[in-house]
């Protein structure tokens, strides 16, 4: 099966797969918006709304939200990232008409009640309180902040609680209708679908969206640096980042074989060195974060105080050393991990809708698996140590780190390992 696409004259696309196997249908509105449209007064405030689209309608209140979509077993969420936002359901394949029904409804008519309004704000400011108290949550968002300063990709998707505290039902509304246009929405929907009745329904529940994009975001500019929080707590966590490539180039393949080799599994580089040679900690992993136009290879580790200072120089020089020492056998073991991994993704009917939805937003093209692995098949030694080199010799790494600090060496001495 390929998938089917159709634009609407407003600009609204649909996609759909069809997978004949499945009873259900996983399927969702996208829309390419998210905190990286934020200004820094509104930070935190596209996860706001989000929040809000399921606190009632014109139509339904919350509570009638969640009961219609229930009362047919079905399940309903939203999720908001840097550059996305999605509101999506999974349900038999005779409720689709609901769930379009419901999710449309709640992106296009939320009331922004002030009584909801207050009570979902403390919600929020306790789940910011939650990342604030849990230091592997905490330290990827200093590490996001160092890495891109005073940039909308630097700041936390939660937003702060001052900024959030602030909020109010015009101010929520006036970013949901400066962003959410046709253009730069989808309605993308996988398995037990009919492509012809999604776009009838999709073309009568979202009519009335407007037909203007919204403006577009600024261009990334890495910085690099350093931010640190002092915390009274038996571990040090600690995040170490370059700037890599975003989705669009095509080192991408490059750049997510890459953190496999280095941080992917038992058998990867840091693990085998770090934790399984040297004892140095329980968790460590690399990880790539990659958004339209940048991306970061990051490392994340958590130690004893004692520890830390060592733990961080084994990992630099790992990080300085791949690009001279890289096997063929490390390279295909990653590219094989990668490849099997969107395959198994590949079963679900969500994880599909999803993917779909990220690479029409992303690309204006539904990428084939084939072509995918194609391009995982041609990522070699010279390609690795190619990128490895680019990313780790005179580089400006990113340093979050939450803890007890004292064993942590100072940001320059660790940066002029890479200089």
């Amino acid at each position: 099966m390929t998938p089917k696409l159709t634009t609407l004259d407003s600009g609204l696309r649909v996609v759909s797969y069809q997978m004949p196997q499945l009873q259900t249908t996983s399927l969702g509105i996208w829309v390419k918006a998210g905190a990286r449209n934020e200004s820094a007064a509104q930070n935190g405030i596209a996860h706001y709304l989000e929040h809000m689209a399921f606190k009632g309608t014109s139509k339904r209140n919350a509570l009638q939200i969640a009961e219609e979509i229930e009362d047919v077993g079905g399940e309903i969420n939203a999720a908001t990232s840097m550059e996305m936002t999605a509101y999506y359901a999974r349900v038999l394949k005779d409720d689709a008409p609901l769930a379009i029904d419901i999710l449309s409804d709640i992106i296009l008519d939320p009331k922004f009640d002030s009584s909801e309004l207050e009570r979902e704000r403390g919600v929020i400011l306790q789940e910011i309180a939650a990342s604030i108290d849990t230091p592997d949550d905490l330290v990827f968002d200093l590490a996001q902040k160092a890495a891109y300063p005073d940039h909308p990709l630097g700041r936390p998707i939660l937003g702060s609680a001052e900024a959030v505290s602030q909020y109010d039902g015009a101010a929520i509304a006036a970013y949901r209708d400066q962003h959410y246009a046709a253009p730069s929405i989808l309605v993308s929907a996988a398995g037990a679908v009919e492509h012809d009745e999604l776009v009838d329904l999709a073309q009568s529940a979202l009519a009335a969206l407007p037909t203007v994009a919204g403006p577009k975001w600024d261009d990334a500019q890495y910085g690099g640096g350093v931010h640190l929080v002092e915390k009274p707590l038996e571990q040090t966590h600690v995040v170490l980042s370059f700037m890599g490539p975003g989705y669009h180039s095509k080192d991408i393949y490059a750049l997510q074989v890459l953190s496999g080799i280095l941080g992917g599994g038992m058998s990867s580089r840091l693990f085998q060195e770090v934790r399984e040679k040297r004892g140095l900690c329980y968790s460590i992993f690399a990880y790539a974060s990659a958004y339209e136009d940048t991306g970061l290879l990051n490392v994340y580790a958590a130690t004893g105080p004692q520890e830390t200072g060592e733990l961080v120089d084994v990992v630099s020089e790992q990080l300085r050393t791949i690009a001279q020492t890289v096997s063929e056998a490390e390279v295909k073991r990653a590219r094989t991990q990668l490849k099997a991994g969107l395959m198994m993704s590949l079963e679900s009917s969500s994880a599909r809708a999803n993917q779909i939805a990220r690479q029409l937003l992303l690309y204006n093209r539904v990428v084939s698996p084939e072509e995918i692995i194609e391009k995982i098949d041609a990522v070699d030694v010279a390609a690795i140590s190619d990128l490895a080199s680019r990313l780790f010799e005179r580089a400006r790494p990113s340093l979050g780190a939450v803890g007890d600090l004292s064993g942590l060496a100072p940001y320059d001495q660790i940066a002029a390992q890479f200089a």
